[in-house]
């Protein structure tokens, strides 16, 4: 299984409302305190072979990250001539490094035009934060290859960041263009698990008469289950939180820890359910065993930085830790240093 940036976590799509608060210019990027990584298999028709994995996050408005592992297909498909060339593997390096204004400089002097190239750029787009030409790129895959569950994927993704970043009336629409492509996605392929994921977070976020709800989540952990048993476990923790249904909640967490002990990710969201009910003792003895599996890696400085400072608590050291992240070499899929910057400044006051 790939390493998944949950999904949730802190890993993916979009969501919008609640926060839509049909008035609020909604500005982070994703979602539900909820989450963080994990892990997942891959998501389109195309062969393994030709697939190649991506990250993105959001913010939801209490700016907790969200992150969640794509999938984008580059390769082995017939026609796309541009997946093998030299400048995609030179883009797709710099992209694993965080330098997507280079990528984007390869990807554009190549001057290919077709779907997987358009796809790329795309993405890279969405990762500086520019999605307004990100969804003129999508929309161009998706035009281009309609059956593309992938390409469906990532416009739902662009449409959800749109509404999340506009003003309540335009945010609708937008979020409805984000559940019909996600939509879209899943009926074109229901073992995209990055469609499925998304379209989680959409119908767990956003109010009935946008199309969201909680029965229609529970609908898809059956879908889940069939491929991940500990993400299964997961989603019904966030459905039951949601319902306020605490323990129950704690118990699918902690079983989701249980099935999948190697994941930090795992761990991590158990540590912050356990801050946000106020108890400090018991995340933090969590965080210590998510350290203890993953020693210095940067999303659990990150994510045991933010808990802190959410919950107005152990300051000093959340402060030491998002200045250890920010020399750390990170990924696409761990939270953007941008963020840690907006942590830290809050820490210190300003």
């Amino acid at each position: 299984m790939a390493s998944r940036i949950r999904r949730r976590p802190e890993q993916a799509v979009i969501f919008l409302v609640t926060q839509l608060r049909i008035a609020a210019n909604m500005g982070g990027r994703k979602f539900h305190p909820f989450c963080d990584q994990h892990s997942h298999a891959p998501c389109n028709q195309a062969s393994r072979n030709g697939i190649q994995r991506v990250g993105y996050n959001t913010v939801n408005s209490l700016g907790v990250i969200n992150m969640r592992v794509g999938f984008l297909m580059l390769a082995s498909v017939p026609g796309l001539l541009f997946a093998d060339s030299p400048a995609l593997q030179r883009a797709q390096k710099l992209y694993r490094h965080t330098d997507y204004a280079a990528a984007i400089q390869i990807l554009s002097e190549a001057g290919q035009n077709d779907p997987a190239a358009t796809a790329m750029l795309g993405q890279c787009y969405f990762m500086q934060g520019d999605y307004k030409r990100s969804t003129d790129l999508f929309e161009k895959a998706v035009a281009a290859d309609p059956r593309n569950s992938t390409y469906q994927t990532w416009l739902g993704r662009v449409y959800g960041r749109r509404a999340e970043t506009s003003f309540a009336v335009n945010a609708i629409s937008w979020a409805s263009k984000s559940r019909a492509a996600l939509e879209k996605a899943v009926q074109l392929d229901s073992s995209n698990w990055e469609a499925v994921d998304d379209l989680f977070e959409y119908y767990i976020q956003a109010p009935g008469f946008m199309g969201g709800g909680l029965d229609r989540a529970e609908k898809l952990t059956e879908i889940v289950m069939k491929r991940d048993a500990a993400e299964a476990s997961y989603d019904r923790a966030r459905i039951a939180e949601a319902r306020k249904q605490y323990a129950t909640a704690e118990q699918h967490l902690r079983k989701a820890a249980e099935l999948a002990p190697q994941q930090v990710g795992r761990l991590l969201d158990l540590a912050k359910f356990l801050a946000r009910q106020g108890r400090y003792e018991e995340s933090d003895r969590t965080f210590a065993q998510a350290e203890r599996v993953a020693p210095d890696a940067p999303k659990v400085l990150f994510a045991k930085a933010s808990t802190y400072i959410h919950a107005n608590r152990n300051v000093d050291d959340a402060r030491q830790l998002l200045k250890k992240y920010l020399s750390a070499s990170i990924t696409p899929e761990d939270p953007p240093k941008s963020e840690a910057q907006r942590l830290l400044r809050k820490a210190s006051g300003s």
